[in-house]
């Protein structure tokens, strides 16, 4: 008998959530999940390739800035009522034609508190349904806890109260959540810690030989707020830093048009400014250093590509999750880290040549949360057992080094 999942995933501002979920989504489908995959951010062509049994696309939700407070509509406008109505009747559509063993759904209630008003609806269909469905929350390494004691003390009681498990996709080795949220101890029976979720490793090349090797590589993820980190790359190289080397710009695809336009006026000889390449990861393991912000997906294919990097993490709007995601790996030696405070030219180029006289360290942690994910969902499906009891999953050893 066929087990199916149904996952809400909103990505508000990048793409870092959208694109670990179709990671989760690919490794619940190998496990023979049929998986229902609903969608509240803008549509992305990546939604196309889902291994998703059925994609819903909600009527999206946006962040104009990193500040996230003013949520608006496709067509910009403020978030009202009847847009709020109309995403709650289609996501529990969603859920009545899924009919799911399992509710999976992407950081609430540590994050998308804004979304309650579909997310409460949600999570009591899934309680009431017979036999009734796991409600789990899909959680990444880091998270950014509200400074106000009363609102952690909600989450947690939320988590009690409503959720099966905490997925947790990363490493306690590296990350535990009580680094970022002080209050996990209190939900220690909740958390399943799956591994970092990483894409399958690219196919073998020459690297050397390969089209765009021992370049510079500068990348800002989404690039909704890269633009501070691609013009001081951009002065640095200028100065003459690493001046003989081809260096690559990838802007991502949320840079605003009027940054973009700044950013390529008279390029120096030798640097190429590019939106998006679907070929990231192949890119990094050609390149002779990278210089990137530190979010959840470009860290992890940092990593894996096992080549020089300079980490300079996102920090704005009272963000901690970069920050303390690039000082752990920089207290282990596998990255140089330039604080977004401090962040000029001259200490750009500082970190890169600090990156590039030494070799990169190698990093022993869990990348294989796809399939430790599926896995232990199917267990809990299995056990059916109370919530904060099934913890025994038959889940293989996942621990392996990466890095060259």
């Amino acid at each position: 008998m066929t087990r199916s999942v149904l996952f809400y995933v909103q990505h508000l501002l990048g793409i870092g959530h959208l694109r670990r979920a179709l990671h989760l989504v690919a490794g619940m489908a190998r496990e023979g999940f049929a998986v229902t995959l609903v969608s509240g951010g803008e549509p992305l062509p990546e939604l196309a390739s889902a291994a998703a049994r059925h994609i819903v696309q909600l009527a999206p939700i946006r962040a104009p800035d990193a500040s996230f407070r003013n949520l608006v509509g496709a067509d910009g406008r403020p978030v009202d009522d009847a847009l709020r109505a109309l995403r709650r009747d289609k996501l529990l559509a969603a859920f009545a034609e899924a009919a799911p063993d399992a509710v999976l759904i992407e950081a609430y209630p540590f994050g998308r508190r804004a979304f309650r008003f579909e997310l409460e609806p949600l999570i009591a269909a899934a309680r009431a349904r017979r036999p009734r469905a796991l409600v789990l929350c899909s959680l990444r390494d880091i998270v950014v806890a509200p400074e106000d004691a009363k609102r952690r003390h909600e989450i947690v009681a939320r988590v009690r109260a409503e959720f099966d498990a905490v997925l947790v996709h990363g490493d306690p080795k590296l990350i535990p959540l009580e680094a970022s949220f002080s209050l996990a101890p209190e939900i220690a029976d909740r958390l399943v810690y799956t591994g970092y979720v990483a894409p399958p490793d690219p196919p073998y090349e020459d690297a050397a030989a390969a089209p765009g090797a021992a370049e510079v590589l500068v990348s800002a993820g989404g690039g909704a707020v890269g633009g501070e980190l691609l013009r001081a790359a951009l002065a640095a190289r200028r100065q003459g830093c690493l001046a003989a080397t081809g260096w690559r710009f990838l802007t991502g695809p949320n840079l605003p048009a009027a940054e973009l336009a700044v950013l390529t006026a008279e390029l120096p000889k030798g640097v190429a400014v590019e939106r998006y390449r679907a070929d990231f990861p192949r890119l990094l393991r050609r390149c002779r250093v990278s210089v990137s912000q530190a979010g959840y997906n470009t860290v992890l294919d940092i990593l894996a590509a096992g080549i020089p990097a300079v980490l300079v993490p996102f920090a704005e709007m009272a963000e901690t999750e970069q920050t303390l995601r690039a000082e752990r790996l920089a207290a282990c030696g596998v990255v140089e880290m330039v604080a977004s405070a401090e962040l000029a030219p001259d200490r750009l180029v500082a970190a890169i040549e600090r990156a590039l006289v030494r070799r990169p360290a190698t990093l022993a942690v869990d990348t294989t949360g796809a399939r430790r994910t599926a896995l232990a969902i199917g267990d809990m499906l299995t056990d059916r057992a109370a919530p904060g009891t099934c913890r025994k999953f038959n889940i293989p050893p996942g621990d392996y080094r990466i890095g060259k």
